[in-house]
């Protein structure tokens, strides 16, 4: 058996002006494998396919350039030149003619190409959407494999090329944040809230770190520099993440305002901030939201604890054991009034803690407790005013952990940038991947492509994201 693969090119009328063959396969004898197309006549079909249709394409656009839309002249050709043009199934050898300009008065140019103008990117905003995708989930080296293996692009992409287009598409979406404020409070709080809408259940913010190996100097001396992670909640909708370099990012507060008013954010939608109350994250979300509520994460305070609890018990063989049950009644004591909201008492009975670990002949054990105590109280002053009753909110069914932020800080970081990765990253490359990556988990990078590209295609089918 013979099959023919044709394309009929037909006008408005339903003419057929055309028909071209595309492809031709023989069959045999039915076989599993045999049943249907295989990839490699997949392949050869859509690049047949989609060198008539670009051709014809191309040739009404230059046809419908020949004239001067306001004079109705003739324009004369030049000459022409090959444009290549990368698309989903293979390069384009598009022939790209040069005009001569009519005599209008308002014509500056001498020539031009009507074409080269229409394409000046040279990639197709498909395969430009599939490239920066695949890469910011998956290795560059293995997005180039995977795209070649599946789509007749005739040869692999190199993966400078990748980072180079994902790099470019990051710097656009950069380009759409407005300018960085140091507070986001509207201006006039009554007369806004004359339009706002009823009030929705308040969103809950998480913010926590990580870490990614540096391939510069300016990064951190164990060779390593900090990535900020935020996962924000609301009740009726999906969740969505934000990510940047601490170091480098220059509108870290307007990057979060903007998340959050893509959530539907009003004045009066309450907001909950939850962190680890690091330097870097404890100011960030400050001057977001009028009815913002500010916590201190529980998790991170009991973790310290647990550390301390550690070191006391291994202070049983030493000769400052009598100290160890003190130290214990003490710890328990301070971890109690925290998660009551006692803060101030806490403080003094930490302070009485270290001046009893100071009055005795100390072990090295010792000595890091000593030390572990110390960094408590820094730790407890300068995020006092963000210490809740714990007790009472556990008891409503409040958060009080930053715990749904972790998973987020493996989702957006640790999967593509350090589990099993040895490669190192520049603070500017991180931060541009971590913006693409942020928006194809949620969901949003093909938003952003159809506002770039009005006529692109919508996603046809919903596709979960692991990766």
């Amino acid at each position: 058996m013979k099959v023919r693969i044709q394309v009929v090119i037909e006008d408005a009328d339903g003419q057929v002006q055309d028909v071209q063959e595309v492809f031709q396969l023989e069959r045999g004898e039915l076989k599993p494998e045999t049943l249907g197309l295989n990839l490699a006549e997949g392949k050869k079909t859509l690049q047949g396919v989609q060198r008539v249709l670009a051709t014809r394409q191309v040739e009404q656009y230059v046809e419908a350039n020949r004239c001067c839309r306001q004079c109705g002249q003739t324009r004369r050709r030049k000459g022409q030149h090959e444009l290549v043009y990368r698309t989903l199934f293979g390069r384009l050898e598009i022939e790209s003619p040069r005009l001569y300009e009519c005599g209008c008065p308002d014509r500056e140019r001498k020539s031009f190409s009507p074409v080269a103008e229409l394409l000046p990117e040279r990639t197709a905003p498909e395969l430009l959407f599939l490239e920066a995708k695949w890469a910011s989930l998956i290795p560059f080296h293995a997005t180039s494999e995977l795209m070649a293996e599946i789509l007749p692009l005739g040869h692999a992409i190199g993966t400078t090329s990748l980072r180079r287009n994902l790099r470019q598409v990051a710097e656009r979406m950069e380009k759409r944040l407005g300018a960085e404020k140091t507070m986001f409070l509207p201006a006039d709080p009554d007369k806004e809230a004359e339009g706002l809408p009823d009030p929705k259940p308040p969103m809950e913010v998480g913010l926590d770190g990580g870490y990614v190996h540096s391939c510069e100097r300016e990064g951190r001396r164990d060779g390593w520099f900090e990535v900020i992670v935020g996962r924000s909640e609301v009740a009726d909708g999906a969740a969505k993440r934000f990510a940047f370099v601490s170091r480098f990012d220059e509108k870290p507060k307007r990057r979060v305002f903007e998340l959050l008013t893509s959530q539907g954010l009003h004045s009066n939608q309450p907001v909950t901030f939850l962190s680890d109350g690091g330097e870097t994250v404890r100011n960030l979300p400050m001057n977001l939201n009028p009815l913002a509520e500010h916590l201190l994460d529980w998790f991170h305070l009991a973790m310290r604890f647990t550390v301390m609890g550690q070191m006391n018990k291994g202070m049983s063989e030493t000769p400052g054991a009598g100290l160890m049950a003190v130290a214990e009644k003490q710890l328990e004591s301070i971890k109690h009034h925290l998660w009551n909201g006692n803060v101030g008492k806490a403080l003094a009975l930490i302070d009485v803690l270290r001046i009893q670990l100071e009055g005795e002949h100390l072990c090295p054990g010792q000595k890091k407790l000593l030390t572990a105590v110390q960094d408590l109280a820094g730790y407890v002053t300068a995020n006092q005013d963000y210490i809740p009753d714990y007790g009472d909110r556990y008891r409503n069914g409040e958060t009080i952990t930053t715990s749904f932020v972790e998973s987020a800080v493996n989702q957006v970081v640790s999967k593509r940038m350090v589990k099993k990765q040895q490669m190192r990253w520049s603070m500017r490359g991180a931060h541009l991947l971590l913006q693409v990556r942020t928006e194809v988990l949620n969901r949003d990078l093909r938003k952003t492509f159809q506002e770039w590209y009005p006529r692109m295609a919508a996603e046809p089918t919903e596709t979960r994201l692991a990766a």
